[in-house]
């Protein structure tokens, strides 16, 4: 794979004191088909966590809705509560044997969401943990006080947001401190902007989930093709590497539940882009 120096910062401080490299691995992927339920292979899923923690991987994002519970536990069992490693996780979404993802932002439900994700990463302190998203039924500033709530009692070291809007932020950080927002963002889906760009100016830490479906669709867009064939690279890692070229704040967590898939989409850190793929991948439309 061709390389170039572009001097991009490779590292990011989550709430100001918790650096990490920037490319970081979701756990969405290592539980049951449909995000439900466990693995056909949990040895095969905890290899896959310690792989990524020995190829340098030192922050890794799940759910307590990823199972439900079944990725904090193997998270838990795999790696424990490693010192040398962020671990964040999300409460706000309910799950049932559909699949479907039910927004439930009481209060009540996410104070007791967060002792079971305790209980389940073995921790007595979540590093980092994400309100998974608003819930139309509940006071968005209500949901939002009861993580503040949780950060007070020493249970989280950073509160999160996922799925926000610009004014939702504003309104959160006038209650807590926001280390970082989840958000849908990729180089074929773009409608965020605004929100990466109020966490630049902010130094909150942007977190692209889905950095993948602009691959994972019915088609991938030419440049990013031809971009990978300039390189020797493939079409994911020159996805990645642009979610990192594209601001400093980002930290794609891309996830699989395979080693080699992993090791792949970890050799984009080391992929540069120049000004020309910049360009061409900046030029994609993402309503294509």
């Amino acid at each position: 794979m061709a390389s170039d120096t572009t001097g991009r910062r490779d590292t990011f401080d989550i709430g100001g004191d918790l650096t990490v490299n920037r490319l970081g691995f979701g756990a969405m992927r290592i539980t049951g088909e449909d995000i439900i339920g466990r693995p056909d292979d949990e040895d095969e899923a905890e290899r896959v966590l310690q792989r990524a923690v020995d190829l340098g991987v030192d922050f890794v994002d799940t759910a307590d809705s990823y199972g439900p519970g079944v990725s904090e536990r193997l998270i838990g069992e795999a790696l424990g509560d490693p010192d040398d490693v962020v671990v964040a996780s999300k409460a706000g979404l309910l799950r049932n044997r559909e699949g479907d993802w039910l927004p439930h932002g009481d209060p009540d439900f996410l104070k007791n969401q967060v002792l079971c994700s305790l209980d389940r990463l073995r921790t007595d302190t979540i590093d980092l943990y994400q309100f998974h998203r608003p819930d139309p039924d509940t006071d968005f500033e209500e949901s939002v006080h009861a993580f503040a709530e949780m950060k007070d009692a020493g249970q989280i070291a950073h509160v999160g947001l996922s799925n926000v809007t610009v004014e939702q932020l504003e309104t959160a950080t006038e209650i807590v401190d926001v280390a970082t927002v989840q958000n849908q963002y990729n180089v074929g889906h773009r409608d965020d902007e605004d929100v990466l760009r109020a966490c630049e100016e902010n130094d909150v830490g942007f977190i692209p989930w889905g950095p993948m479906y602009a691959i994972d669709g019915d088609e991938t867009p030419d440049a990013l093709d031809e971009v990978a064939d300039r390189h020797d690279a493939t079409a994911r890692q020159v996805a990645l590497a642009w979610l990192l070229d594209h601001s400093d704040v980002t930290l794609p967590i891309p996830g699989t539940s395979s080693v080699d898939h992993l090791e792949s989409n970890l050799a984009a850190a080391d992929l540069s882009l120049t000004d020309d793929d910049l360009s061409a991948l900046n030029e994609i439309d993402p309503q294509e």
